[in-house]
């Protein structure tokens, strides 16, 4: 039984009755249709009366875009629909997840290495804030996963870190910043990601603790943010097999390894009954392969919502896959009492954020003149705080800093990231940092290698030739020619990735890529990204984790190891990896 006057819908009679009334109105068509949230792809007129006339549906999420156009679209579908939209974007670092103008605050983990929680309430309030001002009322965060696996390619900086108690401390602020800004959270990956080394749009990931282990963090994170009044839950491709096991001990191997968006004993019994979240469960999208590996599509569909999601997110094919829904109902796979509840958790979200009222007055979507929000000097000086004041010092046993040209005048600069070539915007960029210091830069052209081919060639290009040099040349050389090498690891985490490794441009295990010259020149490392770079070169006496790769944050970083201000970040993971001989 739903209960609508409880958190986090808190309904009055008034609102109680459109949720019936609604209900009660509807055709089966029109009830399986707005359980559908597809992802925005485009503004064709066409398309959207699709959506919005012939399926029904109740929601939709769109990527970043420009501002104006966002907002007019929003405006346009939700002036189409009979029943107001839930209009939802990946606002997890600011609101440039859903406009490109937005205010970036480079990643949850920079916002948890400011180590101040306020900093997740101005998270928060400026993503809601600017979304909002182009009708977002549904916010797909905070991220709420753990990471406790270092290997893990898709938590990561996307994480507060690997402390229950930062999460939920961050967390929160992020909810209150929100609920300012009137705009509903969900709380993600449900039941937790970050403990499997692998990423759930490849495969169905595990989180494998036991159930007592599961209960004191991930259990506890969701159980205090529930209390707290998140509106929604967005649950994961992951398997959660101890708590499936304990729940039903004649469970088989099968359905301790269904994902949770799959399986009733973790939607129903774990958080709906064990953490009593009362509120809409939404699938993660379906378009990934930990869901579309499970069962076939036709099945897969309607079990979910059997199993106790509310809210079915993106498709291989909407029509197809709301067709298979209502073939789910005819077939008993899914009682109509379950679309009934479904769609009336649905309905008691909108109501909850005021929506048929905003609807009745002409006021879902703002007014151009609101687009003023967006990227406030106000919410840009937030983000430069949080910059500031993340950048973290992790290790220096040189006692490096500050840098001067007086005592490193000349700089080798290897940037390591995706783009090989030294005229990447990126890689000039740092070259530019220390060049306007004062610094004289090489900056590393990493589209040469050398092949073993190479050793007996008479005939090398001179590219080829120098870095032939730099692998057989003296120490005294070596030392001779180069103050100061910094690397720059611009290696950021996405989804769809296997683990990210550091891979160096060797040969025989010699190259200039691979820092065997520790001993010799003084180097750092600055990490961009991944936090976890130690793992693969626990040789660098100096390295410094940024956590994002906007120019603020290495404009920061710049600073501090100039001495123009001090590092002030703490780390939110161990970047030691949980090896203490590194």
């Amino acid at each position: 039984m739903i209960d609508f006057k409880a958190k986090p819908f808190n309904l009055d009679e008034r609102s109680i009755a459109w949720v019936k009334n609604t209900l009660a109105a509807m055709t089966l068509k029109q009830k399986v249709g707005q359980i559908f949230c597809p992802i925005g792809l485009t503004d064709n007129p066409h398309y959207l009366s699709h959506l919005i006339n012939d399926i029904g549906i109740g929601g939709i999420m769109y990527r970043p875009g420009p501002a104006k156009e966002g907002q007019a679209t929003h405006r346009a579908i939700q002036n189409m629909a009979k029943i107001p939209l839930l209009i939802a974007a990946n606002t997890e670092a600011g609101g440039n997840g859903l406009a490109y103008e937005g205010t970036s605050f480079g990643s949850p983990m920079a916002v948890a290495a400011t180590n101040d929680p306020e900093n997740g309430y101005r998270m928060g309030y400026v993503a809601c804030k600017e979304g909002a001002a182009l009708g977002l009322n549904w916010s797909f965060a905070p991220i709420v996963d753990i990471d406790k696996e270092f290997h893990n390619p898709i938590t990561n900086t996307r994480t507060f870190g690997s402390s229950p108690d930062k999460v939920i401390a961050f967390a929160s602020e992020y909810l209150r910043g929100a609920k300012e800004n009137k705009v509903a959270v969900t709380l993600k990956h449900f039941p937790g990601d970050g403990v499997d080394e692998r990423d759930q749009h490849l495969v169905t990931s595990i989180n494998s603790l036991s159930v007592e282990e599961y209960l004191n963090s991930y259990g506890r994170v969701y159980k205090t943010l529930i209390e707290e009044g998140a509106e929604t839950v967005m649950v994961g491709h992951i398997a959660f097999p101890a708590w499936v096991k304990e729940y039903d001990p004649s469970s088989s191997r099968k359905d301790m390894l269904l994902p949770a968006s799959l399986s009733k004993p973790i939607l129903t019994g774990l958080l709906r009954e064990k953490l009593g979240f009362n509120g809409l469960i939404s699938t993660d999208s379906t378009a990934m392969i930990g869901y579309l590996s499970a069962l076939p599509r036709s099945l897969a569909v309607p079990t979910c919502i059997a199993a106790g999601c509310d809210m079915f997110l993106f498709n291989k094919d909407l029509d197809e896959d709301f067709h298979f829904l209502l073939d789910g109902v005819k077939n008993g796979i899914v009682t109509i009492e379950r679309i009934d509840e479904a769609v009336s958790r649905i309905l008691a979200t909108k109501a909850a954020l005021n929506l048929p009222q905003k609807k009745e007055a002409g006021i879902l979507v703002p007014k151009e003149d609101s687009l003023k929000e967006v990227g406030t000097l106000l919410s840009k000086s937030w983000a430069k705080e949080v910059a500031n004041d993340s950048v973290t010092l992790v290790k220096d046993e040189q006692n490096i800093f500050p840098l001067s040209p007086a005592k490193f005048k000349r700089v080798y600069l290897n940037v390591i990231q995706k783009s090989l070539d030294p005229n990447d915007p990126y890689a000039q960029s740092w070259k530019k940092r220390f060049e306007e210091a004062g610094f004289t830069v090489v900056l590393r052209d990493r589209r040469t290698s050398i092949e073993p081919s190479d050793f007996d060639n008479p005939n090398l290009p001179e590219a080829k030739k120098a870095l032939m040099d730099e692998l057989y040349r003296p120490v005294a050389k070596a030392k001779a020619s180069t103050d100061l090498y910094v690397y720059v690891c611009n290696m950021q985490n996405a989804s769809n990735n296997t683990t990210l490794r550091l891979n160096w441009n060797v040969v025989f295990g010699l190259g200039d890529d691979a820092p065997w010259f520790v001993q010799e020149i003084p180097a750092i490392m600055i990490s961009t990204g991944n936090p976890y770079h130690l793992f693969d070169a626990p040789m660098m006496k100096t390295y410094i984790n940024t956590y994002s790769s906007d120019p603020a944050f290495c404009d920061a970083a710049m600073e501090k190891m100039l001495g123009k201000s001090s590092f002030e970040g703490v780390s939110p993971i161990d970047p030691l990896c949980g090896k203490d001989y590194i």
